[in-house]
């Protein structure tokens, strides 16, 4: 599982925005977003580019911290 960490996140609808946004990814499942830790979690069943989460989570309004 690997684990980005997620700037800007502050309520239940960021954790559902951020989930829709990565779940969005082809090759990403399982996606389980933290909002107490800042984090989102995910599995890979291909690679993804770290340039291709960091752009999906900037157009949900986030960043990669």
């Amino acid at each position: 599982m690997k684990t980005v960490k997620i700037k800007g996140m502050s309520c239940q609808h960021c954790v559902q925005a951020v989930t829709r946004a990565l779940g969005e990814i082809e090759g990403v499942v399982g996606v389980q977003v933290d909002l107490a830790a800042g984090t989102a979690s995910f599995e890979e069943e291909k690679p993804v580019s770290p340039e291709v989460i960091a752009e999906k989570v900037k157009k949900a309004g986030f960043e990669i911290g």
